[in-house]
């Protein structure tokens, strides 16, 4: 005897399995930006040299905390978008999720790496590797992952497009930095800080393009 599952109760197991992602895929991002402050603390009992020696140490954690708090926040952005796209959660998809989010909740630690030994091509390389698989992941599970019915259409073509090419692109430019940093570190880190710009201004195009396309297209 065949058993078929209901469709409307399919649905709702559906949204519940994609509510529970989403929850979880908040608390990780919410966990891996706040433990980037960690290695940032100051020393009590210092005279006034020593506290100067003490700031200026600091410049390099406060500059790579600042660097992955807005590259976490652009890769959270995109990971809600994925989500907003999603029709399952379950196989493929699913597993391709999970391991973003664990290769996420590891990115405090090169990111210690990069403030303690930025001038290290290894230290760079390592960074630019992680965002890679980060990247790489999330558009891997956003192929996967199908395409909810409410969102077919034009402006959901030209909204999944965007965010693919976001995730590209992302993956592209580090990638690149990867071997830059074995001729100049300094060039890698740089290329990286232009990158978060570039990316809220593709951010605010996809959006206009959106309005756009939902405008243009024909009411029922």
């Amino acid at each position: 005897m065949t058993v078929h599952a209901v469709p409307g109760r399919a649905d709702k197991s559906d949204e519940k399995s994609l509510d529970r992602l989403t929850a979880l895929s908040d608390g990780i991002f919410a966990i891996s930006m706040t433990l980037l402050v960690l290695d940032i603390h100051v020393t009590a009992g210092l005279d006034a040299a020593d506290f100067r020696r003490m700031a200026h140490d600091l410049l390099p954690k406060i500059g790579a905390y600042a660097l992955s708090f807005g590259i976490l926040a652009g890769i959270w952005r995109d990971h809600r978008r994925i989500l907003q796209l999603t029709r399952r959660t379950d196989g493929l998809c699913m597993r391709l999720t999970l391991a973003s989010l664990g290769v996420i909740a590891l990115v405090p630690f090169p990111t210690t790496m990069l403030s303690e030994y930025a001038s290290q091509p290894l230290a760079v390389a390592l960074y630019a590797t992680t965002m890679v698989i980060i990247n790489l992941l999330q558009l891997a599970a956003l192929i996967t992952s199908g395409c909810r019915p409410h969102r077919r259409g034009p402006a959901s073509g030209h909204y999944r497009f965007n965010v693919v090419t976001d995730l590209s692109t992302t993956a592209l430019v580090f990638a690149a930095t990867v071997p830059i940093a074995y001729i100049s570190t300094t060039a890698a880190i740089w290329t990286w800080l232009a990158l978060i710009p570039a990316r809220m201004a593709l951010a605010r195009h996809g959006r206009w393009q959106s309005r756009r396309n939902t405008a243009d297209s024909p009411r029922p």
